[in-house]
């Protein structure tokens, strides 16, 4: 090889190789989910949105809401919501409603770093009727989650799940709010 050949060898390699290293990814574990994850559908996505709408026009007559919400249909919901996203904190989103509890499991990349992550969130309905949803447990792979994702995530969930009502805050009074078997059932009452 001539002189020249080998210095645009070696300056090729020198752009090459950080590229290549760019490219790989280290995924850490993490927790994986207890069952396969719930389809992810356009069409899942909007009768999640639709079961609201229906909802709250039967209260008009009836003077109660109810919405019942499946896995498949909130695993919809958040993959729609984190795609609009240009940098998602989340990918490839996986809801499960069981016990009590709403677990949401799915990979969070930082860098060349992927971690398996698993988010346990509970419904907390306050005295005067309003309902949110608490962050009580975060597994970020080996890393604990930073109270900004927690939150961020909190405020995110808090906002696909009752943004809803959101418009009707001060006529809409939750009563109860359920969490088993693959769904979330939400009784309110119009005030």
């Amino acid at each position: 090889m001539s002189l020249n050949s080998r210095a645009l060898a070696l300056r090729l390699s020198t752009l090459v190789l950080p590229a290549l290293a760019l490219a790989c990814r280290a995924d850490l574990g993490g927790p994986t989910p207890p069952d396969a994850a719930p389809a992810v559908s356009g069409a899942a996505a909007t009768q999640a949105s639709q079961a609201w709408t229906e909802s709250l026009s039967a209260a008009l007559s009836g003077g109660q809401v109810t919405v019942i919400l499946t896995e498949e249909q909130l695993t919809s919901a958040l993959a729609q919501r984190l795609e609009a996203d240009p940098e998602p904190i989340l990918r490839s989103p996986a809801v499960f409603l069981r016990d009590g509890v709403i677990q949401v499991y799915g990979v969070a990349q930082q860098g060349p770093f992927e971690v398996s992550v698993r988010l346990e969130i509970t419904p907390v309905l306050t005295s005067d009727g309003q309902l949110r949803f608490e962050l009580t447990s975060a597994d970020f792979g080996p890393f604990p989650a930073s109270e900004g994702i927690r939150a961020s995530i909190s405020g995110m969930l808090s906002e696909a799940l009752v943004g809803p009502l959101g418009t009707l805050a001060t006529g809409i009074r939750v009563t109860s709010v359920a969490v088993a078997d693959g769904e979330l059932a939400i009784v309110a009452e119009l005030r």
